[in-house]
C-alpha cells in the first residue's frame, strides 16, 4: 500500500480502515532503510501513526506542519515525495537529515534545534489570520523540547495573539536520554478527567456548529471551563492556565482515533493543545527496550536487532569518552568540580561521572541558556562547573555566556563537543561558529586540543585555581591516540607548540585538524626539495594567542598558512592576520577553514573536509603552492 502513496494527496484517497496497514508498512520501511543507512530511528518510529494521521487530516503542504527538532520526521519525508530518495538520506548530495524548506514545500520550517516549533508555527498562524487565509497550522513538539525556554515564550504569546494554532505535544517521556525536570513530572502526572473532557469536547463542538464560539464568548467559556475543571480536579492545567485549550491525553498509536480527534478539533478557533502519549521506538522491540541506544543505533540487522558495531579495541577512544573519564578523574581529586549538561549526558559522556557521582552532575534538560547561567550561579559561590554543550547548540546560549559568565569573570569550564564539521547531521549541527563568535568576548580563554593528551591537560589546567571562564572545544568522533591516558600536566595559558621546524612556509593550526596538517606535511617532504621548508605550529589557544610564536613567524617567514575546523571569518586565520598587521609584519597569510558566508551541507566528515579544502590533499596542495615549487 505504501508504494501507492507518492504524496499526501494519495494518502487521503484511502479509507480510514486502510491507515493501520499504511502505518505498519511505513514503520517497516523506516527500519529496513535505517538498518543499512544509519540515522535517527526510535524517534521516527514513535510518531508513525501521528505522521499518517496529520497528512490524512490536513491539506498539506497548504496546511503547515512544523516539526520540532526533526529527529522524528523520516515518516514525513517518505510520505511527501521522497520515498524513492530516502535511501540517500544524510548522504552527500542526498536528502537532508532534517526537514528543510529548501528541499520540500512540505517542510515548512528548519528544525534541527529544539523548542522552536511553537514560535515558528504561531508566526505562520498569525500570518494566515491577518491575511484571511483558511490555512491550518500545527506544531509538533516533544516533551523533551517542551523543557526549552523558547517553547514557553511561544506558549505565552499564543495565549494573547489572535490565532488558531494547534500544538501537538508528543509525550514519550524521552528526548534522547530520559527527560528530566519538573515538566517531565508534570506531564507524567497530567491525567485529566476523561468524562469531563468528553462532555466539554462535545459541548464545544455543539456551540461551534451553531456559531456561538466567537472570540469573546470563547474566552469567557474557556475561563469558566478552566475554573470548573480546577474545582472538580483540585488541580490547574498549566496549558489551560495560559488560555490554551487542552485535549488529552490520548493514545498516540491509535491512528484511527487520532484521525477522528484531529478532524474534530482542527476547525476550532483559538490556540489549542492535543496531548498524546507515545512510545519512542514503538513497533520495534529492540528500540522499545533501549530507546537511548536506538535513538541513532548505526547499522543493524533488522531481523535480529543486532547492532553492527565496530568493536575493534585497538581503535582510539572517542573524544567525548576521553572527556567523560577525565572529568571523573578530576572530580575525584577536586571536590568543587560539578558537571552540567543540557539533556545530553550519554552523547557527551557525562553519564560516566553521573553514574559515579549523581549528586554532582546535573542534566538540566534541553535548556542551553539555563545550563550556562545555572553554571554561572554555582561558580559565583565557589563550585567549578564543567558545562558540556554541543558546539552548535551552544549558539543558543550566546548571551548567557557573555552576560552571566564572561562579564563577571566566573570560573566556568565550557566543553564544546562536536566542534567543527560533524558529518551527516548537516548544517544545523556543524560546530562552525564557536571560535569566531567567542573570540571577541572579554575574559574568555579559548583553547582547542590537537589530541587526547592535550584534551586531558587542558581540562586539568582549566579547573586550577585562578582561572576564569575557560572554553575547550573538540571534534565529534574518534581521536588519534590508542593510549590516551597520560599524567595530568598544567599547560601555560596562551602558549602553543612548535611541532616541526622549517625555513620557508609556516603552517599554524588549532585543534584536532592539526593532525590532518601533519599528514599533509609528511606528504610534502621530499617533493621537489620541499623537505625542511615547512614549519608547523599547534597554536592550541585562540585566546590569548601565543605572541612569542607569532613574533617568530613574523620575523622568519614570508608566507603563512592557517588551518582551522571552523569558519574562516573571525577565527584563527583572522586573528593571526590582525595580529601580524598590528605589529608591522607584512607576512602573506592564506587562511584555510570552513567557507565564508555559506552553510556546509551534509556528508561524511572526509567528504566535507575535501569540499571545504581542509583535507590532507587540499592542505598539501595549498602548502606546495605557497612554496612555489
Amino acid at each position: 500500500m505504501l508504494k501507492r502513496i507518492d504524496f499526501p494527496a494519495d494518502l487521503r484517497q484511502l479509507s480510514i480502515d486502510d491507515l493501520p496497514q499504511v502505518c505498519q508498512e511505513l514503520r517497516e520501511d523506516i527500519i529496513k532503510e535505517l538498518s543499512v543507512n544509519p540515522g535517527h530511528l526510535a524517534s521516527s518510529l514513535g510518531v508513525v501513526e501521528l505522521t499518517v494521521a496529520l497528512h490524512y487530516v490536513f491539506d498539506t503542504p497548504d496546511d503547515r506542519i512544523v516539526w520540532d527538532v526533526g529527529h522524528q520526521a523520516y515518516g514525513h519525508k517518505i510520505l511527501t515525495g521522497r520515498r524513492e530518495q530516502f535511501s540517500t538520506n544524510r548522504k552527500l548530495g542526498g536528502i537532508r537529515p532534517f526537514p528543510s524548506p529548501e528541499e520540500s514545500p512540505y517542510d515548512s520550517f528548519a528544525c534541527g534545534h529544539a523548542s522552536n516549533s511553537i514560535s515558528a508555527a504561531l508566526g505562520m498562524a498569525v500570518a494566515a489570520k491577518r491575511q484571511h487565509e483558511n490555512r491550518k497550522v500545527v506544531a509538533v513538539i516533544g516533551d523533551g523540547a517542551m523543557s526549552g525556554g523558547l517553547a514557553f515564550e511561544g506558549l505565552n504569546n499564543a495565549s494573547s495573539s489572535p490565532n488558531d494554532l494547534l500544538i501537538i505535544l508528543n509525550d514519550n517521556n524521552m528526548s534522547i536520554d530520559r527527560s528530566v525536570g519538573g515538566m517531565k513530572q508534570y506531564l507524567l502526572g497530567l491525567n485529566t478527567n476523561k468524562t469531563y473532557n468528553k462532555i466539554r469536547f462535545k459541548a464545544e463542538r455543539w456551540l461551534h456548529g451553531r456559531g456561538m464560539m466567537n472570540d469573546d464568548r470563547r474566552k469567557g467559556l474557556i475561563r469558566l471551563s478552566n475554573a470548573i475543571k480546577s474545582a472538580i480536579s483540585h488541580q490547574q492545567n498549566i496549558f489551560e492556565g495560559m488560555n490554551v485549550r487542552y485535549f488529552g491525553p490520548f493514545n498516540g498509536h491509535d491512528v484511527k482515533e487520532l484521525v477522528r480527534i484531529l478532524f474534530e478539533i482542527k476547525d476550532m478557533s483559538g490556540p489549542k493543545l492535543l496531548h498524546l502519549h507515545t512510545q519512542k521506538g514503538h513497533g520495534y522491540a529492540p528500540a522499545e527496550r533501549d530507546v537511548t541506544t536506538w535513538h541513532a543505533p548505526g547499522k543493524f540487522d533488522p531481523e535480529t536487532g543486532e547492532r553492527l558495531v565496530d568493536k575493534d579495541p585497538s581503535k582510539p577512544q572517542k573524544y567525548q569518552d576521553v572527556f567523560g573519564y577525565t572529568l571523573l578523574e578530576l572530580a575525584e581529586q577536586n571536590p568543587r568540580i560539578v558537571g552540567v549538561t543540557p539533556a545530553m549526558p550519554t552523547g557527551c559522556s557525562m553519564n560516566i561521572m553521573m553514574n559515579a557521582m549523581p549528586d554532582r552532575t546535573f542534566d538540566v534538560g534541553i535548556a542551553e541558556g539555563h545550563a550556562v547561567t545555572f553554571s554561572g550561579g554555582m561558580a559565583k559561590d565557589g563550585l567549578i562547573p564543567f558545562c558540556n554543550i554541543y558546539s552548535a547548540f551552544a549558539q543558543r546560549a550566546y548571551d548567557n555566556i557573555i552576560h552571566d559568565v564572561a562579564l563577571l569573570g566566573l570560573h566556568v569550564v565550557f566543553c564544546f563537543d562536536r566542534a567543527g564539521l560533524v558529518g551527516e547531521d548537516g548544517p544545523t549541527h556543524h560546530g562552525a561558529f564557536d571560535l569566531a563568535a567567542l573570540r571577541p568576548i572579554p575574559n574568555l580563554t579559548i583553547a582547542s586540543p590537537m589530541d587526547e593528551h592535550e584534551l586531558r591537560r587542558l581540562m586539568f589546567t582549566a579547573q586550577m585555581e585562578g582561572q576564569g571562564p575557560f572554553v575547550i572545544r573538540y571534534p565529534r568522533g574518534g581521536g588519534v591516540l590508542k593510549d590516551w591516558r597520560c599524567p595530568f600536566e598544567e599547560v601555560k595559558v596562551g602558549t602553543g607548540r612548535k611541532l616541526r621546524d622549517g625555513n620557508e612556509t609556516a603552517v599554524l593550526s588549532i585543534g584536532a585538524i592539526g593532525n590532518v596538517v601533519a599528514e599533509a606535511i609528511e606528504g610534502i617532504d621530499g617533493t621537489n626539495g620541499a623537505n625542511g621548508r615547512v614549519a608547523h605550529y599547534d597554536m592550541r589557544f585562540l585566546k590569548p594567542l601565543d605572541e612569542e610564536i607569532l613574533h617568530e613567524v613574523g620575523r622568519r617567514f614570508s608566507r603563512v598558512v592557517t588551518v582551522e575546523n571552523g569558519v574562516r571569518n573571525g577565527g584563527l586565520g583572522s586573528a593571526v592576520m590582525e595580529w601580524l598587521g598590528d605589529h608591522g609584519y607584512s607576512t602573506r597569510v592564506t587562511r584555510l577553514g570552513l567557507p565564508d558566508d555559506r552553510f556546509v551541507e551534509h556528508g561524511t566528515v572526509g567528504e566535507l573536509q575535501h569540499i571545504c579544502g581542509i583535507d590532507a590533499d587540499s592542505i598539501k596542495q595549498t602548502i606546495i603552492n605557497s612554496l612555489e615549487i
